[in-house]
């Protein structure tokens, strides 16, 4: 199954079909605005401006709102429709990356809020960040491909993502030991690395919000819960099973 577009056309019901497609397409648009509130919060730690600020805000209450309004549509879609098997689970995936997209953006504005507690108290160092723009480039990647995944029901690109996490994970975790030894060297920066720390903390879990986006397409796609499982042997689960099996 190449796309989702392809998966709607199998229903009898042309109107169960432009519903499910209009619930994936509002899923997709908050998507945008979820990567849009990401993007702006690394530019936000780049170089602070109010202004970036009021536009993360702006992000946010949309992706809250499209929150509300994708679980109303997906209780009501379940309560008239009852679907089953693929329908179901498609609709279930659904909520799911609508969890991940929006805990995806309250860490947008993690990021966002320690750029401004830095710029009030005028800190202006560089420490830190070659770190935060390379994870920050990194996770941005993951969530944009994840949700290309999604749209595409594409099973390899949600395994990349899923491997380019540890990518993440590794640059993360290097960044906090150079950032621990610059404290016990320079205890005056203590608030400010802590700060650094933070950030790299939230970017990193808007990673795994990417990652958790790209199982639920593998569990979409093959039926397969993946979660808690290393890519080797999510890879080695998959080679038997089917496509909507």
């Amino acid at each position: 199954m190449s796309d989702l577009r392809e998966a709607f056309a199998r229903h009898i019901s042309s109107e169960f079909n432009e519903e499910l497609e209009g619930l994936c397409s509002d899923l997709l648009k908050m998507g945008g605005l979820a990567e849009r509130q990401v993007r702006l919060a690394i530019e936000c730690q780049e170089h602070f401006d109010s202004a970036l600020l009021d536009q993360i805000k702006a992000a946010e209450n949309s992706v809250n709102a499209w929150e509300i309004r994708i679980d109303e549509l997906v209780e009501s879609t379940i309560a008239l429709r009852q679907p089953a098997a693929t329908d179901l689970r498609l609709i279930l995936v659904v909520s799911k990356i609508v969890r991940d997209l929006e805990r995806a953006g309250d860490e947008a504005n993690k990021v966002a809020e320690m750029a401004q507690h830095a710029s009030e108290a005028d800190r202006t160092s560089a420490l830190g960040s070659v770190e935060v723009k390379a994870i920050g480039e990194q996770v941005l990647r993951l969530l944009g491909d994840s949700l290309t995944a999604f749209a595409r029901l594409d099973v390899d690109m949600a395994l990349d993502v899923a491997r380019r996490d540890k990518e993440v994970d590794r640059t993360y975790q290097s960044a906090l030991r150079s950032l621990a030894t610059f404290m016990i060297e320079d205890p005056r920066e203590i608030g400010h690395v802590l700060n650094v720390m933070w950030v790299l903390r939230a970017l990193e879990r808007i990673g795994d919000h990417a990652t958790n986006i790209a199982e639920h397409v593998i569990y979409l796609v093959k039926g397969t819960d993946v979660r808690h499982t290393s890519v080797g042997n999510i890879e080695a689960s998959l080679k038997s099973v089917s496509d909507f099996n």
